[in-house]
């Protein structure tokens, strides 16, 4: 064999590994892209607050919350949103151990919780109090309850705390609050309503009071909101979550103000929403 046929056969086995070895470089590292770029984000949502939430284990989770979970994910590629359907008092105990990197359950901002985890600054929604009554009790707010049976609310719960506040913040009506422990679900005590043994239901109207009105057909209006408060997620408190607090609180506004939190509420709740936030 001549020395340049030699020379040309090494310079063709030279070219054709490192194709080889480029090719394999390149193939890996556009795998690393793919499998390494999109981090699973594992989010706790309500399981029985329909139309807020609702989807037991297993079940794809339906409602205003995930819908809004669905448009964030979209609008941020780098993650993939998987969603569980947990009971209410699991929630931020999954959340604070790191089972979960993001909780949705209509929440309420306070100073423990921003201890305890990330809040983003924007809301996810806006929780509406109303007073739910017989249509022909005239009862449009607060003050109309004075001397009324007002249903017993969960003892610590934001309704009750809601009442309590308020009740001290206008001592010239005396209303009749009492607290309870039963966890009566809120169809029955609309029923209680109904039926005259209380005069007034005080609820948060975004876990599906009037669907159930429309559905069993029961001769109760809600009233205006008499009171309204911002709903966040939580997020677990960790060093690679500070970047998705970021993230989602970028994305919230967006939705917020190109309208698509509003068409949600419309959806789920039959109201806007936006308009009350603070």
């Amino acid at each position: 064999m001549s020395a340049m046929k030699s020379l040309l056969r090494r310079q063709f086995t030279l070219t054709f590994v490192g194709g080889i070895a480029i090719a394999l470089a390149t193939a890996g590292a556009s795998y690393a892209q793919t499998s390494g770029s999109v981090r699973v984000i594992k989010i706790a949502t309500s399981a029985e607050s329909k139309p807020l939430a609702w989807g037991a284990i297993g079940v794809e989770p339906q409602g205003y919350e995930p819908d809004l979970l669905r448009a964030i994910n979209a609008k941020l590629p780098q993650y993939k949103f998987e969603m569980e359907g947990v009971a209410d008092i699991a929630q931020e105990t999954g959340l604070a151990t790191g089972k979960y990197d993001m909780a949705c359950g209509g929440y309420y901002k306070s100073p423990e919780r921003a201890k305890q985890f990330f809040i983003p600054e924007n809301p996810m929604g806006a929780s509406l109090m109303k007073i739910y009554s017989r249509k022909d009790s005239n009862i449009k707010e607060m003050k109309d309850l004075v001397g009324k049976r007002i249903v017993p609310a969960t003892a610590g719960g934001g309704t009750y705390k809601f009442m309590m506040n308020w009740q001290k913040e206008n001592p010239q009506y005396k209303l009749e609050v009492t607290a309870s422990s039963a966890g009566i679900p809120y169809p029955n005590r609309l029923h209680e309503v109904q039926n005259g043994k209380f005069d007034a239901l005080v609820l948060p109207s975004n876990l599906g009071e009037q669907t159930v009105i429309e559905e069993q057909k029961l001769d109760i209006v809600a009233s205006d909101p008499v009171y309204s408060n911002n709903t966040y997620m939580l997020i677990h408190r960790s060093e690679e979550n500070k970047v998705l607090a970021d993230d989602v609180n970028r994305v919230l506004k967006e939705l917020k103000d190109d309208g698509t939190m509003d068409k949600l509420s419309q959806k789920w709740f039959g109201e806007e929403i936006v308009k009350y936030m603070k």
